[in-house]
């Protein structure tokens, strides 16, 4: 593995997430009047949007954001391979968690990491989603979004792992491989970070 391409791609995902779809956004649609990290729940993220500027809002956001993961995972893979492609995924959710230019305060990664899996693990991507909306849309449970996030993310790594030792395909994403699991398991760890440790609101 050459370390320049790699570095590289990595590069490109981190700054890939840390483009601020959510302030755009809110900026365009309140005239710079609201800042979402100042309003709703304080998230620079899809759902907070819907919550203060409406769903069109928050579609617009949730899609860029999706969008940013997905774009980093394809430039990264053209820069450095399939290696590439999972470790600029990676650093997209990092991005989005951790932007550098605000002061490392980012959304919860949730939206880059379902655009990272929709480029490096496209077969799978249709049983995480099914899971994390059949935990979100179960009404006994307390904090879906939190449990949600969490039971979708161990489900993506575990996925990883089985794809991986089975050797079943991947559409278009790379072959799976170890590069796979850690990409998700890397991504994953962000994702709860900023759900658990950094308690932020939920």
């Amino acid at each position: 593995m050459r370390v320049r391409p790699v570095l590289s791609a990595a590069a490109i995902g981190y700054l890939f997430g840390t483009f601020p779809t959510a302030d755009l956004v809110a900026r365009r649609v309140s005239a710079g009047t609201i800042d979402l990290r100042a309003q709703g729940s304080g998230n620079p993220g899809a759902a907070n949007a819907l919550k203060v500027l409406g769903k069109k809002a928050g579609a617009t956001v949730m899609a860029g954001d999706i969008s940013k993961g997905a774009l980093a995972s394809s430039i990264g893979g053209l820069v450095a391979g399939p290696a590439g492609a999972h470790i600029a995924g990676t650093a997209s959710v990092f991005g989005h968690c951790f932007p550098v230019w605000n002061g490392f305060r980012g959304g919860k990664g949730v939206a880059a990491g379902i655009g990272q899996c929709l480029a490096t693990f496209p077969a799978y991507l249709p049983i995480d989603l099914a899971i994390a909306g059949a935990v979100a849309a179960t009404p006994a449970l307390k904090q879906r979004s939190f449990t949600a996030a969490m039971i979708s993310s161990s489900a993506w790594v575990v996925g990883a792992l089985v794809w991986w030792r089975k050797g079943h395909g991947n559409l278009w994403g790379p072959k799976p491989g170890p590069g796979l699991v850690a990409a998700a398991t890397l991504s994953s760890a962000a994702i709860a970070y900023k759900f658990v440790v950094a308690r932020e609101p939920r």
